[in-house]
Order: structure tokens, then sequence, then C-alpha cells
């Protein structure tokens, strides 16, 4: 895949690069290795300094980034002033939280006196040279909820980035080098992914994190695997969204609609699967249905859209053969299901019922504005649907009994339960899945724990 820009509202290839050469990236690899030697002492209110700095650069920069990112990846731009806004948030938090989150701990006094020490702690210390593999759909905010925490824990990173965002990439690097962090603190790699293989088998790489597809992520966590370096993998979902009797219907629809198609339905938390109790499972689908069909899909730069096209023309077509696979099978369109006439990689709002466990869009993930509906008896049955994935990144449940509230708490297998809400990450929780969607966590203190030395440190007595 070239490294370039890609309008995807028009198909027009805007800039392209050239790969980094062996030589540029060897020179690069020294540098992380030698700038990590120094960084790692730096005190917790330097690097903060710093980080609130890249923080309101980057809200200087709002309109600007947010542009080349919608220009690049297709993002509505309202919604990429958003993602910018996001980020300078997530900076200024671990900034601020970074030095309680990685304090040392004390062990209790009696277990200090049991091993027979005078005293003890322990004490999170950085790893190194980290390499991030980025993907496009949240050009932004997937680096930067790695950089931040990361360069706040006093590692150093290197960013591989989706080829088709090499501007926000280069954009990335250079921000950080304005807010004053050291050229070797923050690097982005023009690569492609066939490059990424080697880079992490140099022992100056002590770590990776990877947002991705289940190969790049198999890929990855092989080879780290082989090397026996820590990986975060967090690889894609398809989250349930279920509707019980005694929920608000009407908002529960309202806000399926946008939890389906926010960033052009590319997210990994989107709700894909809108599971609904019989009772109410006919008043949700005509809303939704409604909703969806009166959604504004066009130029992503306008301030009216709401669905702009996909990143590329694969996605649309892997996207195409999911709906058709599905219409084969039986399935019952409700709306959209064909491609529009005209320029771009445009796929409409789609909600499909009928669903069949044979049909490949039950078992893969659908990366773009398709719901599926699925009717469910009762309780039992609304975990027994949900769980029916691969995956396990998060999920959604609306009911107001408390007692079905534990239920789907206990029961359904995924990282996160939103209760009358949508999935949404924010700095402070815990951010990551279970089951193909990957394994660490990213976000709060959970995530800038995950690229540390956990280090015990002794005193005899």
């Amino acid at each position: 895949m070239p490294i370039a820009t890609v309008n995807p509202a028009n198909g027009e290839t805007l800039k392209t690069y050239e790969a980094m050469d062996e030589e540029e990236l060897e020179r690069r690899l020294r540098l992380a290795e030698a700038t990590f030697r120094t960084y790692r002492t730096t005190a917790f209110a330097d690097r903060a300094r710093l980080l609130n700095r890249a923080a309101d650069l980057l809200d200087e920069d709002r309109a600007e980034i947010a542009r080349v990112m919608t220009t690049e990846m297709g993002k509505p731009v309202r919604q990429a002033r958003a993602e910018a806004a996001k980020c300078a948030k997530a900076m200024r938090w671990y900034a601020e939280h970074a030095p309680e989150l990685l304090a040392d701990e004390r062990p209790a006094e009696s277990d200090v006196q049991d091993s027979g020490a005078s005293h003890a702690l322990v004490r999170y210390r950085p790893l190194g040279p980290v390499l991030a593999v980025m993907p496009w759909n949240f050009p932004l905010w997937q680096v930067v909820r790695f950089a931040a925490p990361a360069l706040m824990a006093g590692n150093v990173g290197l960013l591989k980035h989706a080829s088709n965002v090499p501007q926000t990439a280069l954009y990335l690097e250079d921000l950080f080098h304005r807010a004053g962090f050291s050229e070797g603190c923050f690097q982005t790699l023009l690569i492609g992914s066939g490059a990424v293989d080697e880079i992490l088998r140099d022992e100056r790489i002590k770590a990776a994190t990877l947002t991705g597809s289940e190969p790049a992520g198999r890929a990855v966590a092989s080879t780290a695997g082989e090397m026996v370096k820590k990986t975060v993998l967090e690889l894609g979902g398809s989250d349930p969204f279920v509707v019980m009797p005694s929920a608000d219907v009407d908002r529960a629809a309202e806000v399926a609609v946008t939890a389906r198609v926010q960033n052009n339905g590319q997210s990994c938390i989107a709700a894909k699967r809108f599971i609904v109790h019989s009772d109410v499972y006919d008043r949700f689908t005509e809303r939704f249905t409604e909703g969806m069909k009166a959604l504004k899909v066009g130029d992503p730069l306008e301030e009216e859209t709401q669905v702009g096209p996909l990143a590329s023309e694969q996605g649309r077509a892997d996207l195409e053969e999911l709906v058709d696979d599905a219409r084969r099978g039986g399935a019952t369109v409700l709306c959209g299901g064909e491609r529009p006439d005209g320029p771009g990689w445009y796929y409409p709002p789609t909600v499909l019922a009928g669903l069949g466990r044979e049909m490949r869009i039950h078992r893969e993930e659908a990366f773009g504005p398709v719901a599926t509906l699925y009717r469910a008896a009762d309780l039992d049955e609304a975990v027994l649907i949900a769980n029916d994935s691969p995956f396990g990144l998060s999920s959604n449940v609306w009911t107001r009994e408390a007692a079905e509230v534990d239920r789907f708490v206990r029961d359904l297998e995924a990282g996160g339960v939103y209760v009358n809400g949508m999935t949404a990450s924010h700095p402070a929780f815990p951010f990551g899945g279970v089951k193909r969607s990957g394994y660490g966590r990213e976000l709060s203190g959970h995530g800038i724990r995950e690229f540390c030395n956990i280090t015990t440190v002794w005193h005899g007595a």
C-alpha cells in the first residue's frame, strides 16, 4: 500500500511519500535509544510541562488538523475537531495525574516485617522505546492515548501509522517537537506494514502496542512473543446494544443511531449488533430505521454532514460483500444497502434484520454504517446473542431494572458495559477487550502502567 493521502470523498491522490530507507530507520532507532537514557530520568513536572504545551498547541491547530484528518480518511469535520479537542484533554489529564498513578506503592507494614525487610516498596520504571502501530480511523486519538501516558511514564515512542494518513502522522511528530520534547522522544516512521516485523525484532524496541485488524495483531503478537516483548493489542469489535422493555425506547433508538454511525461507522467501539427484546422490538426498529434514513450523507468538509465516505475503496467493497452475503442468506434490508452513484467511497446508512448465524456479518466486524437487528425473547436470550461473537470489546445495555443491570455486568463478555448510554473512551477509564478484541488496557492508570517495569525494592533489616 503506498504511503499517500487519497481523499476518500473523490478518490483524488493529494500527496505521496517515499518510505524511509534503512539508513534513516537506523538513525531514528539509535536516537530513540540514546534519548531514552536521559529522558527516563526527567522529573514528572518537566514531562507535564511539555505535554501541557503540546495540548495548548493542539488546541491552536484544531481547525487545521481537523481538515487534514477529514481529507485523509473522510471523518466529518465537526467530529474531527472534537477528536482533536479530546486529544488535548487526554494530554492534560495525564500531565496532571501521572505522578499519582505511578507513585511508589507501600506494602502493608505487617507484610514488610514478615518478609524480613526494614522497608520495601513497589516502583514503576519506564521500559524504553515503544513501537506503536496505529490505524487510520481515529488518526490523532489512537496515537495520543498511547503517547501521552508513555511519555509521562518516561518512555519514548516510535509511531508506525496507517499508510493512508501520513500527514496526520507527520503532524504528530512535529507537534511534540514544537512543544519542546527532544527529537528522539517521539518519532514518526514512514514505512510500510512489511517493515514492522524487522523493527519489532530490533533489541532497542522494548515493547509494542497495536490497534488494528486481527491479522496485523496476530503478526505483531507472534513476533513479540518470539522476542519476549510486552504487547497491548486492540483488534476491533462487534459491540452489542441491548434494549430491554423497561428502557426509554425512544431515547435508546436516538442514541443507537449515533452509536452506529459515529466516524462513518468505522469505529471499533461503535455499536454494531442491536439486540432488542420482543416486547419493544417493533417500536425500536421503527424509530431506529427512521433515524438512520434521516442522516445527512455528503461532503465531510461540510458542517452539516453526519456521514461521510468510507476511508478506502477496499473498505467499501468489504462492507458491500457482508451486506450482499446477508441479503443472499435471507436478511431483510430495512434501509440502505445499495452503493450510491458518483465519486467517492460512500455507503448509505443501512439496517439489516432477520439475521442468521450462518451469515458472515454475524461473525465478522462490519466497518461502516451498517447495523444488524436481532430479536430476543428474554434476558437470557439477549445475553446469548450478545456473547455469540468472537469479539468482546465493549457493550451497551438499556434497562431501568437494577437486577438486569447486575446480570448483564456479570455475564456479558466484554471489556466494558455501558448502561443507558453509548460506549465512549475517556482518559480516566481503562479501555480494551477480551476474546479476539485483544488484550491489555489503554487509558487510566492501567494504561500508563502497561509499559512500566513494575519493580520490587526490598531493604534488609
